[in-house]
């Protein structure tokens, strides 16, 4: 989702520059194995919290509610269903902007990290981790049996190294707009566009992918 569907490096990111919160020593501490991905979080909300210390559930709505989608995206999705392939989000970031964008696309299924809130629905400062940023592959084949797809039947897109996992279980992978080495090394098509729409031309050849 995040840096392929929405045309911003992640969900997370939009959050903390709208709030004015600059997070990149705690990513550089999680790309270096220093701290986990709930303790991410927790930092995350916790730099929120030195903005508005009642930082509530409708904030983190409010503030995504504007976040751009790349070009192409409904064109996308309604051709791969006219193709008789099932589309599915698997994302490290905010459910909240995985589940806006999966029901205003027609996506058939989505999972993304929740953030927890108390009764009033402000931020308590943890989150649920429906997806596992260190293997992305868990989810996604989560996803496969559901859907009983093999992985010769499906594709998986994504624009970074948390996204390797994910092409390991894939028959065929695209790395979009990649931002690391790792990705476009794992990957068997790498596509650099504006329009998300480019993409078809490598999951419609063949015909019989379902792409998650």
């Amino acid at each position: 989702m995040d840096g392929v569907l929405f045309d911003y490096v992640s969900s997370w990111k939009w959050v903390h520059d709208v709030m004015g919160v600059d997070n990149s020593r705690n990513l550089q501490l999680f790309k270096d194995g220093a701290i986990d991905e709930a303790e991410f979080i927790r930092r995350d909300v916790a730099l929120w919290k030195t903005v508005k210390a009642d930082m509530s559930i409708s904030d983190v709505n409010d503030a995504l509610r504007n976040m751009p989608i790349i070009d192409g995206l409904q064109e996308t999705i309604a051709t791969l269903r006219y193709n008789g392939i099932a589309s599915v989000i698997v994302s490290g970031g905010i459910d909240i902007a995985a589940r806006r964008i999966a029901l205003g696309h027609d996506f058939d299924d989505y999972a993304a990290n929740t953030l927890i809130t108390d009764d009033d629905g402000l931020l308590v400062g943890e989150g649920i981790l429906n997806v596992d940023l260190s293997d992305k592959g868990i989810k996604m084949r989560e996803f496969m049996e559901r859907f009983q797809v093999t992985k010769e039947e499906t594709v998986a897109i994504g624009n970074s190294f948390v996204d390797v996992k994910m092409f390991e279980n894939a028959g065929f992978s695209i790395a979009f707009n990649p931002i690391d080495d790792q990705v476009i090394a794992a990957s068997d098509a790498v596509v650099e566009s504006s329009n998300i729409a480019d993409v078809l031309d490598h999951i419609l050849v063949p015909k019989n992918r379902s792409s998650a």
